[in-house]
């Protein structure tokens, strides 16, 4: 199982800071899209100029322009650029293309996806290499409908699948218990007192 470090702070110091912590523990370093809206593409070329052996996800959530897009993050050094499921067929189709040229991979963000069983089943014709399905922690209720969309994204597809967004001590096993090919794991280990501690605790829980 892949385990995944997101940073999302907005001071770029910050996060290189704990990055160069983290990063031995990290299978992939994910920029979050808060920190690439605030500094653009430079931000995935410091990453890739200080982690040079580290595969580096810039978290884009293309909609539109998705070439232009692919072209600028895949240039600046990003290995895999995300797009929202619930954008056109022509866009991830053309974002998958124009990735897969360069060769790079395109992650399927289920956020705003309306139907998730039906998303993922075209995943594969699409050409995405992976899905992200997020976790609702909004009310306790929504457990439920997590695990019943999660049931539905497994069963209609063979392409990976990672489960991101408020991942933490408190429902890291009940992740785990899914089988999911990759955790995201970000604020629980970057805004914690001992960072170290923390990515050492979720990594050896990923990898047992």
């Amino acid at each position: 199982m892949k385990f995944q470090i997101s940073f999302d702070a907005l001071d770029l110091e910050q996060n290189l800071k704990i990055a160069h912590l983290v990063a031995p523990l990290a299978d992939c370093l994910e920029i979050g899209t808060l920190p690439i809206l605030k500094h653009g593409v430079r931000i995935v070329e410091i990453f890739r100029e200080q982690f040079p052996n580290k595969l580096i996800f810039a978290d884009t959530k293309i909609v539109d322009r998705g070439r232009e897009i692919v072209g600028l993050f895949g240039s600046a050094g990003a290995d895999w650029i995300s797009i929202m499921g619930g954008t056109s067929k022509e866009v991830i189709q053309n974002v998958c293309t124009k990735s897969h040229d360069m060769g790079k991979k395109v992650i399927l963000d289920m956020l705003d996806v309306s139907s998730p069983g039906q998303a993922a089943l075209d995943a594969k014709s699409f050409g995405v290499d992976a899905l992200m399905f997020h976790q609702p922690y909004d009310k306790e209720s929504q457990t439920l409908i997590f695990v019943e969309d999660w049931n539905m994204l497994k069963g209609n597809t063979n392409v990976p699948i990672f489960i991101s967004s408020k991942v933490g001590r408190h429902n890291i096993d009940q992740m785990l218990a899914l089988h999911p090919d990759g955790i995201v794991v970000g604020k629980a280990i970057t805004e914690h007192a001992d960072p170290v501690a923390e990515a050492q605790f979720f990594y050896d829980k990923c990898k047992k």
